[in-house]
């Protein structure tokens, strides 16, 4: 463990991943809540067309990634709204059209990209001091975004149609809550990689919501389920030469279903 700590790379890899942690953490919450875990998956994978326009355009990324992916969560709670169709529908049509539109980018350009990958899947070796700091000061602003309007995320999330009638700006909220989903998104793709980030936006959350029913205990439970989820699998990944982002995931997968068998004993 020693030698663990040692590794730069690793220390990079540790402090992005507790950063990472708490924010998924507490966005897992509101996502189990408010039921919105397929809009996650969507945001996440819409993501791979702002990585893929960044690579074709010789620019940052995370740039690219943090523009499509709020303009696609945006855009799927405009369009369950003002259209006929549910949201569902409109996350496969979004998720679809920013998946193809990446891969024509990826086509269009004359470069083998390996950090495109490494953003796909999640990479530690690629985590850099400056990654950290655009993980600490995205991760700080969804943090105290949550925060200042925590009470009123929390009452939509409980009872939209009263916090309507409330008179609050539910659509308003909304549009937020997706665009800190975006932001969650994009400041996670180094360390679990797109394709997986969509397990954290909901296992936490969903494994909390098997042990406790109180708001606060269960951010509290969310937030240790990552942190175990996230530290324990960068450790296992290391020593047995193992993908970090499928280690991590699977290892809070466990968690959850220890959680709910748990839960079901206790029923």
């Amino acid at each position: 463990m020693i030698e663990l700590l040692g590794l730069k790379f690793m220390q990079n890899a540790f402090l992005a991943g507790i950063m990472l942690s708490l924010v998924l953490a507490v966005v897992s919450f509101f996502v189990v809540l408010r039921r919105l875990s397929f809009v996650g998956v969507g945001v996440a994978h819409s993501a791979f067309g702002g990585v893929a326009l960044g690579s074709l355009l010789g620019i940052s990324p995370i740039l690219t990634a943090v523009g499509f992916a709020v303009v696609v969560s945006n855009a799927i709670g405009y369009i369950e709204k003002q259209g006929r169709l549910s949201s569902d529908a409109a996350i496969g049509i979004l998720f679809s059209l920013a998946m193809a539109l990446g891969v024509i980018f990826i086509g269009m350009s004359d470069q083998y990209n390996v950090d495109l990958f490494g953003l796909l899947f999640g990479n530690i070796l690629a985590i850099t001091r400056q990654d950290l700091i655009i993980i600490a000061v995205l991760g700080g602003l969804v943090l105290s975004s949550m925060a200042l309007f925590f009470k009123e995320l929390l009452f939509v999330a409980y009872d939209r149609e009263v916090a309507f009638v409330s008179g609050m700006p539910v659509a308003l909220l909304d549009h937020f809550f997706l665009t800190i989903l975006a932001l969650s998104v994009v400041i996670s793709m180094k360390i679990i990689g797109i394709i997986l980030v969509s397990a954290l936006l909901v296992i936490p959350g969903a494994a909390a919501l098997q042990m406790t029913r109180r708001y606060v205990s269960m951010i509290a439970t969310s937030i240790s389920i990552a942190l175990f989820s996230t530290i324990g699998g960068l450790i296992i990944s290391y020593y047995a030469d193992l993908a970090s982002g499928a280690t991590i995931v699977t290892l809070a997968s466990f968690v959850f279903f220890i959680t709910f068998i748990v839960n079901q004993f206790r029923k």
